[in-house]
């Protein structure tokens, strides 16, 4: 068997395709460089929550409407003028209020606030924290069986059909009943058990005082009752006492705090070491007192949005 000739053209062209095969490949071109990735953060920063500051607000009659910078931030206040010698700050839900020498220029009065920009800042973030949350909370549905809180403890209201409009507390059944006569308005019936409950704030105190004024080793003048916002009491050197009228919806026991703490300001009219040493003498937990009114008002259901 004879082999197939292979002229010199193909053999030239099969020793060039095996050149080519045995010549090495180019190397690929090298990938671009990726980007280095940051390193995810551990955690997550919270968004910084929206801050607003309480504007006091003001009427024909009262003195006019103050602003200063503090900081990042504008404060609205209300100055005051008295024959103290020095300033005093007062902060509250209303927002801030300034009492001042007669005779202070403003110079010295901003001077004033801004030494006591943080205090007064971190008073009126929470002052305003605890505002907005209270309004977040429904109000009471003033409808028979609502429940209503009266020291500590919730009471029920029965509203009754009847002639002439009465407010009985049974406490047995710990049952407030109020008669409602023909056209009575919802209103009418909120303001009515506003009223008994002020009469017993006014009942309760009184027995509370004259309980632990001996204890505290004073003589108090005369009291009355308040509706400020959080204000729970006040004292003056010539011993009238107010209390905030809204303590009746707490416990008895944070009650008698309020009534202590102002007691006390018969002996140290001020916030100083000897004067809650002198509260200690007869409620040493008065710390615990301190942090329960502030817990507890956030809690507080809204019974009266005016107020």
């Amino acid at each position: 068997m004879t082999s197939p000739k292979i002229d010199a053209n193909q053999l030239e062209l099969f020793a060039q395709e095996l050149v080519a095969a045995l010549k090495p490949s180019p190397a690929p071109a090298p990938a671009p460089a990726a980007r280095p990735v940051p390193p995810a953060p551990l955690f997550k920063a919270p968004p910084v929550p929206t801050r607003t500051l309480p504007i006091p607000p003001v009427g024909p009659n009262d003195p006019p409407l103050r602003k200063i910078q503090l900081g990042s931030h504008t404060v609205h206040y209300v100055l005051r003028r008295s024959a103290r010698r020095s300033h005093g700050f007062m902060v509250c839900d209303d927002g801030l209020f300034v009492t001042s020498p007669n005779r202070a220029p403003l110079d010295d009065i901003e001077r004033a606030i801004r030494a006591k920009q943080r205090w007064i800042l971190t008073k009126l973030f929470e002052r305003g924290e605890r505002r907005a949350q209270r309004a977040e909370r429904p109000p009471v549905e003033w409808v028979d069986g609502a429940q209503l809180p009266y020291l500590g403890a919730d009471i029920t209201l029965r509203l009754e059909p009847a002639a002439r409009s009465h407010c009985i507390f049974d406490a047995d059944t710990r049952t407030l009943h109020l008669g409602v006569t023909p056209g009575l308005e919802t209103w009418q019936v909120r303001e009515r058990v506003k009223l008994w409950f002020q009469d017993e704030a006014k009942r309760i105190f009184g027995e509370r005082l004259d309980l632990y004024a001996p204890h505290v080793g004073v003589t108090y003048n005369s009291f009355a009752i308040s509706s400020a916002g959080t204000r729970w009491g006040s004292c003056t050197v010539a011993g009238n006492i107010r209390l905030n009228w809204k303590l009746v919806h707490y416990p008895l026991a944070l009650l008698d705090y309020v009534v202590v703490h102002e007691l006390a300001h018969l002996r140290e009219m001020n916030h100083s070491p000897a004067f809650w040493a002198v509260v200690g003498e007869v409620f040493p937990d008065y710390d615990g007192a301190k942090a329960a009114l502030k817990k507890r008002s956030v809690e507080m259901p809204v019974l009266f949005p005016d107020e």
